[in-house]
């Protein structure tokens, strides 16, 4: 039974990372999304998910002869999806396009449902076929069936709505489509304007400008996705050209960034932009019923030796993958430092292989071992250079690297797990929160980490892992590259290795540590208390 006394809620999101073979998720974005609908069923809390059917999901990635990424798009037949029968239309370049809605039936999970275009009457029944597969009149398409479509999908359904989550910029046309229907009722743009915003909140993700999705006010209005809004009016929303993170803070109640140094990062970052809110942070959260080892939680409580035992059954599981993998097979009792993110340059995912002299020896000694996984984006050529790299460094330094193709939650599950050290070393400010850090602690993972989204609020130095450097960021990309890599080798050094090989008590306690810090303070139940304590009922 939901709590009554709480606000309902819509959740509206690009993606949605539920479980591996739902591929229905790019990254971070779609791992918090499913966490977060997982929450929302184990509390209770009343909360539906809005998202779309991909045909083809996201990217299935392999490697080539050369280490090249090649980007392949097969097609899924959800047969755990159970149609409503309901089914809305939404206009979109004066032609109609009907979105059927699914309600997702598999994943103990809160209720969520999925729009689809993918049917004979449409002709433009491509739009929901490949996630964040193109951009401009595209991406417009996509994010007015999530938005519009959205939202008159929770009308035929029936659902009573008291607040609208939009999860980052993508959802933001359903905001528009609430304000045409008070506009339709009566109301002239600023009273929906305003009457829109008490049931409209925002989270915000990205922490670089640039990286915030903007459109022209024309190509907008040409796809029709203004709902009825005069250009006028959408300058007032969102500038020209439209950006739909501004236009996401001025149509909120409340907004937040996603760790609190993001929350100060995002307040700099948007503080010219008028008629919003202060934008508060609310750190993400990660649920542990899928990413965390029950059995390391138990023995942590424990005075013997079942934390190691349990670690390095973890450890075993990930050798095995890596092993089925690629064929390479690691050894149980040499340091195993694991490495998952998306490839984009500012992740640096190769800084640690940037000084062979330093480097080398520790690899071909295989005095630490280095597994890494990503993806890199379908039309970002820096990213797959990334991945190609990562595979050149695999060949190397044979058995002391590796690189796992097609990141998926399963790869994500066994690193988070079985990896010793989990190292995450991104360009300042950029990393928003990075939840796999979170992951990788709650199951006595120790991160080596610099101090940037989450880390920060959590990082005990040396006692429950390691901080690559200081909080002074210098603001010459090159200069802080080399200091940030000085810094790595030196913690690497002089603190890791030997705390790893010489002193297995600390390490065991470090683990202990680890795990007490962020099991509560780091759960998707501790982040849902906060929306609804600071966002939602506030």
């Amino acid at each position: 039974m939901t709590n009554k006394n709480q606000p309902s809620v819509a959740y509206f999101c690009m993606e949605y990372g539920l479980e591996t073979n739902f591929k229905m998720f790019a990254g971070g974005l779609g791992i918090l999304a499913g966490d977060f609908l997982k929450g929302a069923k184990d509390g209770n809390y009343p909360i539906v998910g809005i998202g779309i059917k991909w045909k083809q999901g996201y990217t299935t990635q392999v490697i080539s002869e050369d280490g090249t990424p090649i980007d392949t798009y097969p097609i899924y037949d959800y047969d755990f999806l159970e149609d409503t029968g309901v089914m809305v239309k939404v206009d979109i370049r004066k032609r109609p396009v009907y979105c059927k809605v699914w309600k997702c039936i598999q994943f103990g999970n809160a209720d969520l449902y999925l729009l689809d275009t993918d049917l004979p009457e449409n002709e433009d029944s491509w739009i929901t076929g490949q996630l964040y597969g193109w951009f401009g009149e595209e991406r417009i398409a996509q994010e007015m069936v999530l938005g519009v479509g959205g939202v008159r999908a929770l009308r035929a359904l029936g659902l009573d709505i008291d607040i609208y989550h939009f999860n980052e910029g993508h959802a933001l046309f359903a905001g528009f489509e609430l304000m045409r229907e008070k506009m339709e009722a009566g109301s002239d743009f600023e009273k929906a304007w305003t009457d829109s915003r008490k049931e409209i909140v925002f989270t915000t993700h990205t922490p670089v400008v640039q990286g915030n999705e903007s459109h022209p006010i024309d190509r907008i209005m040409y796809m029709g996705a203004n709902m009825g809004l005069k250009r006028s009016e959408l300058r007032k929303l969102g500038g020209n050209p439209f950006n739909m993170t501004v236009g996401g803070l001025r149509l909120s109640k409340k907004s937040n960034a996603v760790a609190q140094l993001h929350g100060v990062t995002a307040n700099k970052m948007w503080r010219k932009i008028k008629d919003k809110d202060e934008i508060i942070a609310i750190t993400n959260g990660v649920h542990h019923g899928t990413w965390v080892d029950s059995g390391m939680i138990d023995a942590c409580e424990k005075n013997d030796n079942s934390l190691w035992e349990r670690h390095m059954h973890n450890k075993d599981g990930l050798i095995q993958i890596v092993k089925e993998k690629t064929g390479i097979e690691l050894d149980r009792e040499k340091l195993l430092i694991g490495f998952s993110r998306r490839a984009v340059p500012y992740k640096r995912s190769d800084l640690i292989f940037t000084d062979p002299a330093t480097i080398d020896p520790l690899l071909e000694s295989r005095r630490i071992q280095l597994v890494f996984s990503g993806k890199g984006h379908p039309l970002d050529d820096n990213g797959k250079a990334i991945v190609r790299r990562l595979v050149e460094m695999q060949r190397k330094y044979p058995g002391a690297v590796v690189f796992l193709p097609n990141y998926d939650m399963e790869i994500g599950a066994h690193l988070t797990r079985g990896s010793d050290v989990w190292l995450n070393n991104p360009r300042r400010p950029k990393e928003a929160s990075g939840t796999s850090g979170m992951k990788a602690a709650m199951n006595g993972v120790l991160n080596l980490s610099i101090l940037d989204g989450w880390w920060p609020e959590a990082c005990d130095h040396g006692n429950n892992g390691w901080k690559i450097g200081d909080e002074k960021v210098p603001r010459d990309q090159d200069k802080q590259d080399a200091k940030d890599l000085k810094a790595l080798y030196r913690v690497l050094k002089k603190d890791v290795i030997p705390t790893y090989y010489k002193n297995r008590e600390k390490w065991i306690g470090m683990m202990r540590n680890s795990i007490r810090n962020t099991k509560d303070e780091f759960s998707v139940d501790r982040m849902l208390k906060e929306y609804y304590d600071l966002l939602y009922s506030a």
